[in-house]
């Protein structure tokens, strides 16, 4: 799947090769399942919050056909983040394709 576009962004936010790595990883399944996503765009940002449970957010733009996919999440640390975020468009994709065949 290397020719799927992944763009990363950070705000506020140093550059992790790891975390780049671990995204790649879950948003390959995404690729994987859904041959129609041609790119997604990860952002990665901190926000001061009250909680120590919140704080760091991963939002993911997937570019398929049709109107744009976007999640975020917010989690004590940005991999568990990803994680949410890639389920909550996994869930939207299957919605997607569900209408996809409908029509």
């Amino acid at each position: 799947m290397e020719n799927t576009n992944i763009i990363f962004e950070y705000h506020d936010v140093s550059a992790s090769e790891a975390l780049e790595t671990f995204t790649r990883e879950k948003l390959n399944t995404i690729f994987t399942k859904f041959d129609f996503v041609i790119r997604a765009d990860v952002f990665f940002k901190t926000e001061n919050t009250s909680s120590d449970k919140t704080g760091k957010i991963c939002g993911i733009r997937l570019s398929a056909p049709g109107p744009r996919l976007f999640a975020e999440s917010s989690s004590y640390n940005f991999q568990d983040a990803v994680t949410e975020t890639v389920r909550d468009l996994t869930s939207q994709l299957k919605r997607r394709k569900e209408m996809m065949k409908s029509h």
